[in-house]
């Protein structure tokens, strides 16, 4: 991400001061009698003068308001950057909503990944098979489900608990300390990266569910499991009552 420390130790100076009038007049435009209230609007511009007074008051001018007009665009350039595609849409991706605070649900299949554990769990950090997982996010929450088989599920294909540590029993992922680094400006791609990122790259710590994410212990299912090179056990998967429609 973007360092902006020195935006901080930046010193912005003020250079231009815009004034807003505002002119209500109800205008007899009816042979009924109606007389609906017409606004008009002038801005008015001032520099900013050496000891900091407003100065040179005129009306806003067609280069200042090109200049706004920019400045505006910008501003929504970059809201309406939030879970926009760099380009084609990711082939995992399920589901999207790209109003502000909304969401993405995609896919990933079996695999091999690093599994980080803490020690007081006696569980060594290594390379773990996982099932295929269904991930729903949004900035600020992530929410993880598993899935059977290795095919690309669809809105009826039954959810089953992600058989994880630090989870509760409704899918949401407590992060513990892991601080969230996304925001409105963050692409559809950025996003679902970082989720993964944060969830695979922190510790997990404790069993949320009493150990019960798993048919059997799902603490004493990671000793065996962690750096063995298997391939996730599915008949360990407990069924949720959600199906990926549930999720929408």
């Amino acid at each position: 991400m973007k360092n902006i420390t020195e935006q901080f130790n930046t010193s912005f100076q003020p250079f231009k001061v815009l004034l807003l009038y505002r002119h209500d007049r109800e205008a007899n435009i009816s042979q009924f009698g109606n007389t609906p209230r017409e606004t008009q609007i002038y801005v008015e511009s001032y520099d900013i003068g050496r000891n900091g007074q407003p100065v040179n008051a005129h009306p806003l001018t067609i280069k200042e308001m090109t200049g706004l007009s920019e400045i505006l665009k910008t501003s929504q350039d970059l809201k309406d950057g939030y879970l926009k595609s760099k380009g084609l849409l990711p082939a995992n991706l399920l589901y999207v909503n790209q109003q502000t605070n909304g969401n993405a649900i995609w896919y990933t299949p079996p695999t091999q990944v690093d599994l980080y554990f803490v020690e007081s769990l006696d569980i060594r950090s290594g390379k773990c098979g996982i099932p295929g997982m269904v991930w729903k996010a949004t900035a600020e929450k992530l929410s993880v489900f598993a899935v059977r088989g290795k095919t690309k599920p669809n809105l009826d294909t039954l959810l089953y608990h992600a058989p994880y540590l630090n989870i509760y029993h409704n899918g949401v992922v407590c992060m513990g300390t892991v601080s969230i680094g996304i925001n409105q400006t963050t692409s559809l791609e950025d996003f679902m990266d970082a989720w993964e990122s944060y969830f695979f790259n922190s510790y997990f710590s404790h069993s949320i569910s009493g150990n019960n994410s798993t048919k059997s212990n799902t603490t004493d299912l990671w000793r065996k499991l962690s750096g063995a090179g298997k391939d996730f056990p599915q008949q360990e998967l407990l069924k949720t009552p959600y199906t990926l429609k549930s999720l929408l």
